[in-house]
């Protein structure tokens, strides 16, 4: 035992030798050695323990220290070292009654300790502020309470007190007393009786504020009500009351996981493994809500969210468990309802609901990545098929065709797999011929989701073109409409390839007019005028039909109109429409060289229409743009589906593309909408909706376009397309949006250095290609206006070389940053004057500013060479050595009232030069001689 205590000791000198030259992560791991070695509840321990916490304090790790001082304290109580760094490491984590007590204790034991006194003050105004503020906020909290949970109360103030109450519970020390005085008891006591809708949500609200990054509150908060009552308050036919309760369930999860509330931050596996059970039970409670017979179709939709939002891999990754206990078995339900077949047990859906469940569907398989996982999730798909098939009524078959749709819609690979299963397309186009307009109506539908591929779409038309071409006859505008979206999809199914034609010539314009009636006539019910415009977008692929539509101002309208109800089953349809008006699509890039071979081969070779040039497509843009399709874009903008999003962030950046549109967009809400968008998504819709945001950040205020937080969260996105695998185009956007932001102030500033964005600005200093160039400049110019990146710059690095060489570059406006920059620097930095010296060609960057023909960037050189001779008479030296003195003469003499104070600086450098003994003043005569004998060199020179 006594070659272990001398070991440990050795390990705490040698930790004392490394916290004694900084090195306190060495010290840490020493230290941490002989407390494995020392004996339990022994006084070398105890010191041991201090000592480490003294090198976690250093390292600011302060849990850590706090640990490690209570344990010393339990072998050594009131040791006032152990106190002293428990108190600085408490008040570090802004526990300030508990750094006061130990403070208190220090004193008590050591009176003389001096260390002691200015902290014991200190924290003494600290907790009296606080105990101030806490009587004060337990003042607020009662006078709300008395007003908010009286009924008997005004409505107005009722309704004032509790949005008071949202607003105080965003306080930790508020929303502490709130939850000390039940206010969750009072608040579900109150919601069993309230009748106000605003007071009820706000109610929510509160709850959802107290959950918020706080575990503690939320586990006491589930404790008093329970998992059920969240799914009571959720259920609801309005809106805004949905939407709260689904937004506090998200809080919940988002508290137990570690994840924010803001889309594109990341679960803690620590804390999603420390409240596993937490997080399964109540994701389980929610999975079984789904096909809850009594609940609202808009509750339904909610929770179907709620489980789409947090089953990926980027999230919670809980899609196997919600495999595990069946939860596909309930979304295929709710796809197989109809509203035809009402019984009292038939689940109340929304015309979203089919549409949120196959994009929920979708989203699970995405995150089956292996063989086994894909082999059950396409074992349970069978399963539900079979049971539905073995019923021998018809409404099982009819059921089982609307859950094929759906998966073909959702995730297509199993819906593929399904419908090429030995009967099930047979079954189909037997029902499609049959006399039943619901079996006519499910079949077309099912046939058009099927004809999603051209393989897939070539069987079809070899099979029911013709079934389709009979319904379309039928005296049912339900049947027809649907039997005309088939044809409409069979018969674009050439893209936007010119020279491919399905049907006969003036067969597409043909049904775009027959989609056009269903559309724009006010008497058809909504379903139909979906279903038109989903016609609609596999027509207006051709662009005679693209142009057609774009000049029918009711077609426009009607469309428009169709997706500001925000239906989530309309989305495909209106957007798709919108991204082939705007030829938002992605385009694949032909190179020359393979067109030669493509041509030499025999292959076929894709045309575009005369129809589809820039300047027609320009001209849908503004028609669209004009007639109001942000507004629409924002309301269907709320979908859970990434694909979805990527087709309205290409319309949006589509419109963007016009620098007169993008005022409108900002106008109606769409710069809002964008944010999110270029944080969450598929990779191609978050790089559309971060170049949407960075054209509108080239020409419109920033303060305007991104009032408020939005000017930062706008910086992550812009920086992201600072990327090699984005286009050129794509970075000097970038560039120019984020020049824009670097000017507005420090905070922005901050936000652009804390995202990295320092070094990507940086990178493209050095591009050849000027454009980028000179971008990068500017905005390194304004970014300069930071004293954190002042100090890179004046670091050991070759940084000020490098922007003192830009000003030799031949494009003038790069001169002019890097002259604006180097202002800057020379201003505030002597090393980075000196740096311009060490500079090999630092003489011909001097003679190419202060000899500029632009007026500007001689102001800019002769500023800046005066910040450089300013009180360095060393460097003035080597300067004055050259001709620079001739140069700045020649300066002064200039009589432009334009450059009067480039003459004054001009002036004010040979003045210190003066001063400093380097030249002295001649007298007239000589300066006259002195420019005649250089005329005459001019001369001779040109003879």
């Amino acid at each position: 035992m006594g070659v272990n205590n001398e070991e440990a000791e050795t390990y705490k000198n040698k930790g004392n030798e490394a916290f004694k030259s900084e090195n306190y992560e060495e010290a840490v791991s020493l230290y941490t050695k002989a407390i494995n070695l020392s004996e339990k509840d022994s006084r070398d321990r105890a010191t041991f323990l201090k000592n480490r916490a003294a090198a976690y304090l250093k390292l600011k790790e302060y849990k850590k220290v706090i640990k490690d001082c209570d344990e010393s304290l339990q072998i050594v109580p009131e040791d006032p070292k152990a106190l002293f760094r428990r108190a600085q490491a408490l008040e570090s984590e802004e526990r300030f009654e508990e750094a006061y007590r130990d403070a208190k204790t220090i004193f008590t034991v050591d009176p003389a300790n001096k260390a002691i006194q200015p902290v014991l003050s200190r924290l003494h105004a600290i907790v009296q502020e606080r105990v101030r503020r806490n009587a004060q906020t337990s003042n607020k909290v009662e006078q709300m309470f008395k007003l908010a949970f009286e009924i008997s109360e005004e409505k107005d103030k009722r309704q004032k007190a509790m949005t008071n109450l949202v607003v105080l519970a965003k306080e930790t020390a508020a929303a502490d007393v709130m939850v000390k005085n039940g206010v969750v008891q009072k608040i579900q006591q109150l919601l069993k009786v309230e009748k106000n809708p605003d007071i009820y949500i706000n109610a929510i609200r509160v709850i959802g504020q107290l959950c918020k990054r706080n575990v503690e509150r939320t586990l006491s908060i589930i404790k008093v009500v329970g998992i059920p009552w969240f799914l009571e308050i959720i259920d609801s036919d309005i809106e805004e009351r949905v939407n709260a309760a689904q937004y506090c369930l998200q809080v919940i999860l988002n508290t137990f996981s570690g994840m924010d509330t803001k889309k594109d931050t990341k679960p803690d596996k620590q804390l999603c493994e420390k409240y596993k059970s937490e997080i399964d039970t109540l994701l389980t409670c929610l999975t079984y809500s789904i096909t809850n017979r009594v609940i609202s179709g808009m509750a339904r939709d909610a929770i179907m969210e709620l489980i789409m939002r947090n089953c990926h891999y980027s999230a919670i990754n809980w899609a196997e468990r919600f495999v595990e206990i069946r939860g596909l078995q309930r979304l295929l339900e709710v796809c197989s309802e109809l509203e035809e077949y009402k019984y009292e047990s038939a689940m109340n859906i929304t015309p979203s609901s089919a549409t949120i469940a196959a994009a929920c569907l979708a989203r699970i398989y995405e995150n089956m990545y292996y063989d086994e996982a894909r082999e059950r999730f396409n074992n349970q798909v069978d399963e539900f098929v079979k049971d539905k098939l073995l019923s021998p009524d018809l409404e099982s078959k009819v059921r089982v065709t609307v859950a094929i749709t759906s998966l073909l819609r959702g995730p297509l690979d199993v819906g593929n797999y399904v419908i090429s299963k030995e009967g099930i397309m047979e079954m189909i186009l037997v029902m499609a011929q049959t006399e039943d307009i619901l079996q006519q109506k499910v079949a077309c539908e099912c046939l058009i989701a099927a004809a999603s591929k051209k393989d897939k779409a070539r069987a079809i038309i070899n099979k029911g073109v013709e079934i389709l071409k009979k319904l379309y006859t039928s005296k049912n505008d339900a049947v027809r409409v649907r039997a005309l979206v088939g044809l409409c999809k069979i018969g674009s199914f050439g893209g936007d390839d010119a020279s491919i034609r399905p049907f006969a010539d003036g067969s597409t314009k043909k049904l775009a007019e027959a989609c056009r009636k269903f559309l724009v006539n006010p008497a058809k019910e909504k379903d139909m005028r979906k279903w038109a415009a989903e016609g609609l977008s596999y027509l207006t692929l051709d662009a005679d039909v693209k142009e057609k539509l774009v000049e029918d101002k009711a077609a426009i309208q009607s469309l428009i109109e169709l997706a500001k109800t925000g239906d989530q089953s309309c989305l495909y349809g209106v957007v798709t429409t919108l991204v082939n008006l705007c030829n938002a699509y992605e385009k694949q890039e032909v190179m020359p060289e393979m067109l030669e071979l493509a041509k030499f081969a025999k292959h076929h070779i894709p045309e575009q229409h005369e129809l589809d040039d820039p300047d027609f497509v320009n001209k849908r843009l503004t028609v669209l743009c004009k007639a109001g399709v942000t507004t629409a874009l924002v309301a269907l903008s709320k979908t859970e589906s990434h694909n979805s999003k990527e087709l309205i962030a290409r319309v949006f950046n589509a419109i963007c593309s016009l620098q007169e549109l993008r005022g409108i967009v900002v106008q109606q809400g769409g710069a809002k909408i964008l944010i999110p968008m270029s944080l969450e998504g598929t990779q191609n819709g978050k790089k559309q909706a971060a170049q949407a945001l960075a054209r509108i950040g080239i020409t419109i205020n920033p303060e305007v376009a991104f009032p408020g937080q939005r000017n930062l969260e706008v910086v992550r996105p812009l920086i992201a397309l600072l990327h090699p695998d984005c286009t050129a185009l794509e970075n000097f956007e970038a560039l120019m949006a984020l020049c824009n932001l670097a000017g507005m102030n420090e905070t922005t500033r901050n936000r652009i250095l804390k995202e990295g964005g320092l070094s990507k600005i940086e990178q493209y200093m050095f591009e050849e290609h000027v454009m980028l160039q000179r971008a990068a400049t500017q905005c390194i110019c304004n970014l300069l206006q930071s004293e954190e990146v002042i100090k890179t710059y004046d670091a050991n690095n070759d940084k000020c070389k490098f922007l003192y060489l830009l000003c030799q570059e031949e494009d003038m406006d790069t001169v002019m940053a890097a002259a604006g920059a180097l202002c800057i620097l020379t201003s505030v930095s002597k090393s980075c004057c000196r740096k311009l010296l060490d500079c090999q060609a630092w003489l011909e960057s001097l003679r190419v500013l202060l000899a500029n023909p632009n007026k500007e960037i001689q102001y800019r050189g002769t500023y800046m060479l005066y910040n450089i001779i300013s009180g360095d008479k060393d460097i003035a030296v080597r300067i004055f050595e050259t001709d620079v003195m001739e140069i700045l003469m020649a300066l002064t003499k200039l009589e432009d009232p334009e450059v009067k104070k480039t003459v004054e600086l001009a002036q004010k450098c040979l003045d210190a030069a003066e001063s400093m003994g380097l030249i002295r003043k001649p007298d007239e005569n000589f300066v006259l001689e002195a420019l005649k004998e250089n005329e005459q060199e001019v001369e001779k020179s040109e003879d």
